[in-house]
């Protein structure tokens, strides 16, 4: 496997930051949020983590790059705990037209090993119930269930 993690541009984060909001909400969404409220979730959480544009303290974005060319994306940072040594991958995507290659795997990896070099003792992540291939990815790399939060569509 030949990828790795390549910071990213600084003159890029706008454009990722807004996608990364858009992709969130739209996971809100299929969670059953109102498309009004998903948004201003998703964009009110990148506006405290990105403070002025830029990541809090202690939070890299990176693309997944292989054989040179970016293939997704990784969010990684400290967790909103207070715990130093607890880290959390806050977003990672690998595009769609590169998956099932094995560069998800190869991500969550580096994450571990990014995460590792910073002092972490432990790394954590949120997975919508929905998509199982991720969740399937991390059971398979020994990611263990923390919390379960269930709900019930009343309309």
């Amino acid at each position: 496997m030949t990828a790795s993690l390549r910071p990213l541009d600084r003159d890029r984060l706008p454009e990722w930051i807004d996608r990364s909001a858009v992709e969130y909400a739209r996971d809100l969404v299929a969670t059953g949020r109102s498309e009004e409220s998903a948004r201003r979730h998703a964009e009110e959480g990148m506006t405290e983590s990105f403070p002025g544009g830029a990541p809090s303290p202690g939070h890299e974005v990176f693309e997944v790059v292989d054989a040179g060319a970016a293939v997704g994306y990784l969010w990684i940072g400290p967790d909103a705990s207070g715990d130093d040594g607890s880290w959390w991958i806050w977003d990672v995507l690998i595009e769609p037209d590169h998956r099932g290659r094995g560069l998800g795997r190869e991500a969550m990896r580096l994450a571990e090993e990014f995460a590792r070099a910073q002092g972490a003792h432990s790394i954590g992540l949120n997975v919508f119930a929905f998509n199982a291939a991720a969740r399937g990815l991390y059971e398979s790399l020994g990611y263990e269930t923390a919390s379960m939060r269930m709900g019930k569509r009343l309309d």
